[in-house]
């Protein structure tokens, strides 16, 4: 008897091998494609907001979308809902942890991905809400006006006026 997968015909007897042999194939596949390298790349520091690989990327957001369509089809990454925002995280699972690794450690050191991480660790540090809303100029512009004004309000408070009314009180 003969079954139909995808392109491939197998025999009833080689259904299992077939099926790894599928499973072998998305994978290296969904590897295959230097946006989606970087993606993983992107999330082995911890889950990111679909928003943030899109500004790491500077893709379309549907063209992204399709990207972690074919890594998540394959298992290599997982996604979760956090209300408006969903995150992406590297799979747990072992056989897809090899995957990842291995073509981790062919990546590590390349020029793009090491930019990567750099502005991956700039996104972190403004909220996920307002880089999906304002954009990364706009969030980052903003997150400096805060980091101003706290700044100019803690000076404001540790004059040494206020510091003497604080020790006698």
């Amino acid at each position: 008897m003969t079954i139909c997968s995808s392109q491939y015909y197998i025999s009833q007897e080689d259904k299992m091998a077939a099926s790894n042999l599928h499973a072998a194939v998305a994978t290296a596949r969904a590897l295959g494609h230097p946006a989606r390298l970087r993606t993983l790349a992107m999330v082995r520091s911890g889950e990111l907001c679909v928003c943030q690989i899109t500004e790491v990327l500077k893709l379309a957001s549907s063209t992204v979308s399709l990207h972690l369509k074919e890594l998540k089809r394959s298992g290599l990454i997982t996604e979760h809902k956090d209300g408006r925002w969903v995150h992406i995280a590297l799979s747990q699972v072992t056989e897809a942890r090899s995957w990842i690794e291995t073509a981790l450690a062919a990546v590590a050191g390349d020029p793009q991905i090491e930019a990567d991480d750099r502005m991956v660790a700039e996104l972190r540090q403004l909220p996920v809400e307002d880089l999906c809303r304002l954009g990364h100029e706009g969030a980052k512009a903003k997150h400096n006006r805060n980091r101003s004004r706290n700044r100019r309000i803690g000076r404001q408070h540790g004059t040494r006026r206020d510091k003497a009314l604080r020790r006698k009180h």
